[in-house]
C-alpha cells in the first residue's frame, strides 16, 4: 500500500496534525520518510512489535522529541520552529499525553494530581468523568495507596481534565482489565468527539486499534495502513 495515499484521511476535514518526511534512528533506523495527516474527529492507531519505533514516533508528534529529519505541524504551526515558550504553551493547552507509565505525583492524592492539571490548563475537573472511570471514591487517597490500574485511570482523568484538542496515548490500557479498558477508551473517544479533536494511539490491543478510524503498522522503518 502506498504510504502517501494512506497517510491522508479518506474524507479530508479540518487538519489538526500533519507530519512530513519524518525519519529517526538510534543505534538503528526506526522509521524513514513517514507522512501522516490527522483531522478533527479522527482516531488513528499504530501497532507494531516492540522496538519498532512506535513510542518514538508518538514522542516526536507530541513535541517531546525533535525528529532528525522532517516536520510536524500541529494546529497550523510548525511545532519545531516555535520557541521553547511557545512549544510549552501548546503542550499546556492543546495536547494531552497518556503514557504507558502514569507519571503521577506520588506525594499527592489523586484529586490533587487532577486539580494541578486542570489549574495549569485553566479548566475544571469533570466529576462525572471520575464517576465513569470508577475512581470518584479514590480521590483523597495518595497515589502510592492505589493499584496500578487505579493509578492509570487517575492518569487518564488527569489528561482529559485538561480538555486537550489532541491526545497522544501510548499503551493507555496496559494496566487495565478488559472491562475497565473499554470504559476508559470510550471516555477518551467521547472527549475527542466533544472537542472536535484527534487521537493518536499506540497499542498492542488489536480490539482497541480496530475501534479507531485508521490503523497503521510501523514495521521495517515504514508506516503502512492496514485498516
Amino acid at each position: 500500500m502506498n504510504l502517501h495515499d494512506s497517510s491522508t484521511p479518506p474524507l479530508g476535514g479540518v487538519e489538526l496534525l500533519r507530519a512530513e518526511n519524518l525519519s529517526h534512528s538510534f543505534d538503528y533506523p526506526l522509521f524513514e520518510n513517514v507522512d501522516l495527516t490527522i483531522c478533527e474527529n479522527e482516531k488513528v492507531a499504530v501497532v507494531g512489535v516492540s522496538g519498532s519505533g512506535k513510542s518514538t514516533l508518538l514522542h516526536i508528534l507530541a513535541t517531546l522529541l525533535k525528529p532528525q529529519k522532517g516536520s510536524v505541524n500541529l494546529l497550523g504551526s510548525d511545532i519545531y520552529s516555535l520557541s521553547p515558550k511557545e512549544q510549552l504553551a501548546v503542550r499546556r493547552y492543546e495536547i494531552g499525553i497518556i503514557f504507558q507509565f502514569h507519571y503521577l505525583f506520588k506525594g499527592m492524592s489523586g484529586a490533587e494530581n487532577i486539580e494541578i492539571a486542570a489549574l495549569l490548563s485553566e479548566t475544571e475537573p469533570d466529576i462525572e468523568l471520575l464517576e465513569r472511570l470508577g475512581i470518584e471514591d479514590l480521590m483523597q487517597k495518595r497515589v502510592t495507596e492505589l493499584s496500578g490500574g487505579q493509578q492509570q485511570r487517575v492518569s487518564i482523568a488527569r489528561v482529559l481534565s485538561k480538555k486537550p484538542r489532541i491526545i497522544f496515548a501510548d499503551e493507555p490500557t496496559g494496566n487495565l482489565d478488559d472491562k475497565t479498558a473499554h470504559i476508559a477508551m470510550d471516555a477518551v473517544f467521547e472527549h475527542i468527539e466533544k472537542v472536535a479533536g484527534a487521537l493518536f494511539l499506540v497499542t498492542h490491543d488489536e480490539r482497541i486499534a480496530k475501534s479507531c478510524d485508521r490503523v497503521f503498522r510501523l514495521e521495517n522503518t515504514r508506516l503502512e495502513r492496514i485498516e
